[in-house]
């Protein structure tokens, strides 16, 4: 957040403050469906189950000494714009931040059917990083990798930041973000595909598919690491990535 005005620290009212929130009476509401970010305040909270979607660029901390300045910074706008456009397309996304290199998002999960959106987001994102370094390699550019991670599982949503100031973030507590993060670290690597998934959205993606073939069907169990994960990508993305490399080769 930016910081558009400042005052003096005073430890006396902060102190105050902490035993404020400490003694205050929050009251934290089970729902169905993620809730609207906008009815929190600094007294409530959500509970709910979502699926979380996480995905960042693979050994991102060496990039600056790789890439020129200027074009690091194209990559990453171009990256993350079309990511988050893909991910607010669906009704079910409900939250997106952008950490760094990161973006994740939260979805709905308040039935099984609504991880075939969050599944779609993940091959799709796939074939838009495949697109990107196609174009990059156009340009004599060196091509990115990222990992993607899904899980499944309780969140608690609460306001957080300096009461007054404007300065505020919503908070997701709970295992579900952090453990998207950590199968999103193992995407791209150690034999993974990119997508890479819990146990379970693995099973919820049991019975889902194209009619052909269910989603479980496009996933390898990786016993050493007790994952699920997956190179599959979006069809019409990659027919028309395949065209342009009929019309205009590029070694990738």
């Amino acid at each position: 957040m930016k910081v558009t005005t400042n005052k003096a620290y005073d430890f006396k009212a902060s102190f105050d403050r902490l035993q404020d929130i400490l003694d205050s009476a929050e009251t934290f509401e089970q729902v169905d469906t993620v809730p609207n970010s906008d009815t929190l305040s600094y007294s409530n909270g959500y509970y709910f189950k979502c699926y979380a979607i996480f995905i960042d660029i693979r050994d991102s901390s060496t990039l600056p000494a790789k890439y020129q300045k200027r074009t690091l910074a194209k990559i990453y706008r171009a990256y993350i714009s079309e990511i988050v456009a893909l991910f607010q397309s669906s009704p079910n996304c409900k939250e997106i931040n952008i950490v760094g290199d990161s973006v994740w998002a939260i979805y709905n999960a308040k039935v099984k059917d609504h991880v075939s959106e969050v599944f779609h987001a993940a091959y799709a994102a796939c074939s838009i990083i495949n697109t990107l370094n196609y174009k990059l390699c156009k340009k004599s550019i060196d091509p990115i990798r990222v990992g993607i991670g899904i899980d499944k599982g309780d969140a608690l949503m609460i306001l957080a930041g300096f009461k007054g100031s404007g300065i505020n973030d919503v908070i997701y507590m709970g295992g579900v973000v952090n453990n998207a993060s950590k199968l999103c670290s193992k995407g791209s690597k150690n034999a993974n595909g990119t997508i890479v998934i819990s146990d379970d959205v693995y099973s919820d993606l049991q019975g889902k598919g194209n009619g052909t073939h269910e989603y479980q069907s496009y996933f390898t169990h990786n016993y050493l690491e007790n994952n699920y994960h997956s190179t599959m990508v979006r069809t019409d993305m990659n027919d028309w990535l395949n065209e342009q490399q009929i019309i205009s080769p590029c070694n990738l």
